[in-house]
């Protein structure tokens, strides 16, 4: 067959569902076997809403996602989404086109070395220089960008190569099944918890993997373990708990940051070094286990004492036998700031002030929102108020980025979310920085016939790095812009706008919009001024009791 051909059938055999691309002419080849395969193209209107709705259907589901785009400008273009999934550890397979490179006709024609390029944000990146090579290095990139730690993995096909004819048979698949950690290892942690006055659980972003929740939950409710998560740890156990103390949303100087400093002993599961330390460790501090797919990165900060290294599902499951509910700990004080928690967090999520604040925002939102809908988020200042504030109750329902943290990603997430979960309300929270860089994918969402609704919370600046500078004491400069009237805006791609101009019709807007289906966009003005007074002045200020 044509090794285009075959190259579609390997992807067939992966049980490829989509390919998300924006073709071009070097793609050509592969674009007429993709018209009669099984696969579905989903054509986008840039590079980067192909790649981010890729390496979002590899996080949510943990098959990795497919793009495709062209050479040279094409393929640069998903330079973000691949550094989206390495750091964000989504398994994402990128395939793009080349010139011929058996003959040469157009000299150095649009041509950049985009196998280098690649290589430092992927697990593999490679050049396909023989038909016959399709089947194995196809099924060695879907092997490499699903395993732990998941990542991108490029191929590059070049035109000539794609057009040849090839006798190669496809590779299967097979089960990949992770170890189970030692006996020795879970024995020793096991021993250090029951011998802990105040052990402490974390949840982080390697947790939120595998579908190791069921494990984490029914290991939570029979040992009774206190537990905080990070950003990306959201919703693998339910948040709505009395043995819940936050996220770790900032890297001290938060209230969870009382409970790190009381816990004599930190289990931590699935930490990945991705995201923000959840909290720092110090010589002669606490002792911390480190149970994860992989051995610890050590750095300055974090240096584990135990580690137990498997399949987290089955350490979890092992460790919970030995303990046996054995956790005879002192919870008052966890008890006492739990409570203490969720009155911080309530505090003003009823403020009736236009721009609405922050705190309002979380609020009127997880009101509208069932305990499995999703809520996808760009990347700004309210962030950082959805992790703090908003209650998570299901894994992969607050689709947090705190990895790259790229702006641009909240929209094309939310669209895979919602091609993925239909039947459940999708909700995608943008900052006006961050919508406009991708804004242009709302055609994409009307084409699809999407249920999904947008919320734009405009303070027609990049107001994170806004509040950044105002906290360093510079004035005021160089960060604000004008937007453009998003209900028109709306419109011309032929969703429906709307514009909020009362705190108290949030709700029964957004109601509205889920209700109505479609592709929905809502214009709300935002008052960040909660930023220094909250997360700055009022953190600054409080007082453990330890």
């Amino acid at each position: 067959m044509k090794a285009s051909d075959l190259f579609i059938a390997a992807l067939e055999a992966e049980k490829v569902e989509y390919i998300f691309a924006v073709p071009g002419e070097e793609n050509l080849d592969l674009l007429e076997s993709l018209r009669t395969s099984s696969i579905e193209l989903v054509l986008t209107r840039h590079e980067q809403g192909a790649g981010f709705m890729a390496a979002t259907y590899g996080r949510l589901t943990g098959k990795a996602g497919v793009c495709l785009a062209t050479l040279g400008p094409g393929a640069t273009n998903l330079t973000t989404p691949a550094a989206y999934a390495a750091l964000g550890a989504f398994p994402l397979i990128i395939i793009t086109g080349q010139k011929p490179i058996k003959t040469s006709k157009q000299a150095q024609f649009q041509i950049v070395d985009v196998v280098s390029l690649f290589t430092p944000l992927c697990k593999a990146s490679t050049q396909i220089v023989n038909g016959n090579r399709i089947p194995s290095l196809v099924r060695e990139g879907f092997r490499l960008a699903q395993e732990e730690r998941p990542g991108a993995v490029l191929l590059e096909l070049p035109e000539d190569i794609a057009e040849e004819e090839t006798i190669e048979p496809v590779i299967p698949p097979h089960q990949r099944r992770y170890a189970v950690a030692g006996d020795a290892a879970l024995d020793e942690a096991a021993e250090r918890i029951i011998a802990a006055e105040r052990p402490l659980l974390l949840i982080g972003a390697g947790a939120n993997r595998r579908r190791a929740s069921k494990a984490l939950r029914k290991f939570v409710s029979d040992t009774g373990f206190p537990f905080f998560d990070t950003q990306m740890g959201k919703g693998v156990v339910d948040e709505d708990s009395e043995l819940y103390l936050g996220t770790a949303a900032l890297s001290s100087d938060d209230y969870v940051h009382c409970a790190i400093e009381k816990a004599d002993l930190i289990v931590n599961i699935g930490h990945d070094v991705v995201e923000k330390p959840p909290f720092f460790m110090e010589p002669d501090g606490q002792t911390v286990i480190h149970i994860n797919y992989k051995a610890a990165e050590v750095d300055q900060v974090y240096f584990p004492q135990l580690e137990v290294i498997g399949d987290i599902a089955g350490s979890v499951e092992r460790l919970g036998n030995r303990l046996d509910g054995n956790l005879q700990c002192d919870r008052s004080y966890y008890t006492a700031l739990h409570h203490e928690i969720a009155s911080h967090i309530s505090e003003t999520s009823d403020d009736d002030r236009f721009p609405m604040v922050p705190q309002r925002v979380v609020a009127d939102v997880r009101s509208v929102m069932a305990r499995d809908d999703i809520v996808a988020l760009d990347n700004g200042i309210y962030k950082i108020w959805f992790a703090r504030n908003y209650i998570a109750h299901e894994p992969g329902t607050i689709l947090l980025d705190n990895a790259l943290a790229t702006m641009g990603a909240g929209l094309p997430s939310a669209m895979m979310a919602a091609i993925l979960t239909p039947g459940r309300r999708v909700l995608a929270v943008c900052g006006d920085g961050g919508f406009m860089m991708n804004s242009q994918e709302l055609e994409t969402a009307v084409r699809l016939g999407l249920n999904l609704v947008v919320l734009i919370l405009n303070d027609a600046a990049y107001g994170m790095i806004r509040w950044k500078q105002g906290q360093l004491g510079f004035p005021d400069y160089g960060l604000t812009f004008s937007n453009p009237d998003f209900v028109t805006y709306a419109k011309s791609y032929g969703a429906t706008g709307h514009r909020v101009e009362r705190s108290a019709d949030l709700v029964s807007v957004l109601n509205a919009a889920f209700e109505a289906g479609g592709v929905h966009l809502v214009d709300l003005p935002v008052d960040y001024s909660e930023n220094k007074k909250v997360l700055i002045d009022e953190l600054g200020a409080k007082v453990c009791e330890l």
